[in-house]
This record gives C-alpha cells, sequence and structure tokens, in this order.
C-alpha cells in the first residue's frame, strides 16, 4: 500500500515550483542512469554521494541537516527490500536535491523501532522524508515503481522549498559538472517562469498563451497556464474565511471550488480533488458541470501522469457514468 507525503503545516506556494530547465537537466541525466544501470545494475548504487547508510549515531546528525537539504529515509530489511534500487537511482538522477539515508533495519533495531513507531507504520519498507526535522510519511510494504516514485519526491521538494529548505548534498556540484548540459529553456517558457516569481500573473499568462499558440500540443505551457490560473484565483484570498464559507455552504460549488483551490496550492491535492468529487456526486445539471471542469483544470496543475490525478481521474469517471 502507498501513501503520499503529508505536507508540514507551512503553505506550499506553487511560484517556482516548476523549474522547466531543471526538469530538462533531470530527464537527460534520467536517461544516463539508465543506461548505466543496464550496463551495471550495481553502478547506481554504489559510491554516490547522495545515499548514506544510517546509524543510531548518525541519525541525529542527518535530520539536523534537513533544515539545509531533504532528508529520504528507507527502512529496509533483508527479505523485504524489493526495488529499493529504484530510490538509488532516483537520488543519482536528482543530483543532491535530496539526500537519501538508508536504514538496515536488522542492523539498527532500536532506530528502526523508534522510526516506525514515530511514523505510526505498519510494515517495512517504510519510506517518510524528513524536512526542518519534520517527518512526512511517503510509502510502506512494497516499493512503488520509479515512475511512481518520482512524483512523490517531486512533491516533497516543494514542501521543502516552501519551508526554505533548497540546499544541495555536499560533492552534488562535482556530480553536476559530469552531467551533459541541458537543453536550453524556450524563451517564451523562461519568460513566463520570470513573470510568476516576480508575481505578474498577467504576463505570466500571456507568455503562456504564446507559447500554446505557437504549439498546441506544448504540454508544459498547458500546465503553466493552469498553476497561474490557480494562482491568480488565490491570491488576497483569507484562508480562514474561505473555509468557514466552505463549511457552512457544502454544497455552494463556488466556495468549494475556492477551497480546493487553496488546498492545491498548501500541497494538499487529494483534498483539493476529493472536495470537488463530491460535489461531482452529489450535484446535477450546473453546479455538477463547474465542479467536473474545475476538476479538470486542477488536473492539468498537477499533471496528467501524477499517479493522484490518475486516481481522481479514474472516481470522476465512476462518478459520471
Amino acid at each position: 500500500m502507498t501513501t503520499q507525503p503529508t505536507p508540514p503545516s507551512a503553505k506550499l506556494n506553487l511560484r517556482g515550483a516548476v523549474d522547466l530547465g531543471a526538469l530538462a537537466a533531470r530527464n537527460t541525466r534520467r536517461e544516463e542512469v539508465a543506461r548505466r544501470a543496464a550496463a551495471d545494475p550495481d553502478a547506481v548504487t554504489q559510491g554516490s554521494p547522495f545515499v548514506v547508510d544510517v546509524t543510531e549515531e548518525t541519525f541525529a546528525e542527518l535530520v539536523q541537516s534537513s533544515v539545509q537539504v531533504p532528508l529520504v529515509l528507507d527502512l529496509w530489511a533483508e527479505g523485504y527490500d524489493t526495488g529499493a534500487e529504484a530510490l538509488q537511482a532516483l537520488a543519482d538522477e536528482y543530483a543532491g536535491a535530496f539526500l537519501l539515508g538508508r536504514i538496515d533495519a536488522q542492523a539498527e533495531p532500536g532506530l528502526a523501532q523508534s522510526l516506525v513507531q514515530s511514523l505510526q507504520a505498519r510494515a517495512i519498507p517504510l519510506v517518510a522524508a524528513i524536512v526542518k526535522g519534520q517527518p512526512i510519511p511517503l510509502f510502506t510494504g512494497s516499493y512503488p515503481t520509479a515512475e511512481e516514485i518520482r512524483p512523490v519526491l517531486e512533491e516533497v521538494l516543494r514542501v521543502a522549498e516552501a519551508n526554505g529548505v533548497t540546499g544541495r548534498v555536499e560533492g552534488a556540484a562535482t556530480a553536476a559538472e559530469a552531467e551533459p548540459a541541458a537543453p536550453p529553456v524556450p524563451p517564451l517558457h523562461a519568460e513566463a517562469l520570470a513573470a510568476v516569481e516576480a508575481g505578474d500573473f498577467d504576463a505570466a499568462t500571456a507568455a503562456w498563451t504564446k507559447a500554446l499558440a505557437q504549439d498546441p500540443r506544448d504540454a508544459e505551457a498547458t500546465e503553466g497556464l493552469a498553476r497561474v490560473g490557480v494562482l491568480r484565483r488565490v491570491a488576497g484570498v483569507d484562508l480562514a474565511q474561505a473555509r468557514a464559507a466552505a463549511a457552512d455552504a457544502p454544497d455552494d460549488v463556488q466556495a468549494q471550488i475556492v477551497v480546493a483551490d487553496l488546498d492545491l496550492v498548501g500541497g494538499h491535492v487529494e483534498d483539493a480533488f476529493a472536495r470537488l468529487l463530491g460535489i461531482v456526486q452529489r450535484t446535477v445539471g450546473e453546479d455538477r458541470d463547474a465542479a467536473r471542469t474545475h476538476l479538470v483544470d486542477l488536473f492539468s496543475v498537477v499533471g496528467a501522469t501524477d499517479p493522484r490525478v490518475v486516481k481522481a481521474r479514474q472516481a470522476l469517471t465512476r462518478a459520471l457514468f
């Protein structure tokens, strides 16, 4: 069974959360890691500066380091460690954006027991993140695939950035120097991202719209435009008042849409989806259509391949038919 990360209480801001240049570089490195793994399956798990073995003696220091670099912990045991290679390959692929700490439950039983209890977990393998000393449960039991793990890691990195944790693992610069140069970011993409960083949502909207006019199949522009739409809608909204209004009027579609947007910006993706799915399930006519349309728009914000989107899209289909 897998669970998605529960972000810390700090509000997650989508501004700057998607760096297309970094994503392009990461895709290049992903291909490199895949080639190395095919040639030598052990190559991605040995000698990496981004993977460390954790003991009781080193645990406290690593947790302290999570104020600078996100820490992902992999608690494993012989006979239960099925698929950890995917995590280690991803640590190499992300090249220092997070540190992967491996804990052998049999060698470190005290540490393993403390971690399981603190996270209220029921099984190992257990994977969790730590950001600024705060634990974020990710998943337990059998490992998901690398493609399923990746969006979870992206969410952890967004939470970390929202909390000011933007450092990199020491030694990452040296590894990055060996990477092939990333393809340049398209000018209109760069213009839109710069506008979002500056808080100029009108300019960002215009740039993304131009990019889509040039290439209607530009998925990054489609997602960027959807993100700007969310940021524009929640700008200046009082969170407490919005939640109170939604609680007082559970079938007020517009009130629920506002809170769904706030949930999404706050990193509570599944809550946002569930709120709108509830409206679709219990209303008809224009209200139902408005909730459905907005939910599909939020799918674009998160990304079509995100497992949470896939799950919510299936639920939407069941609700409609």
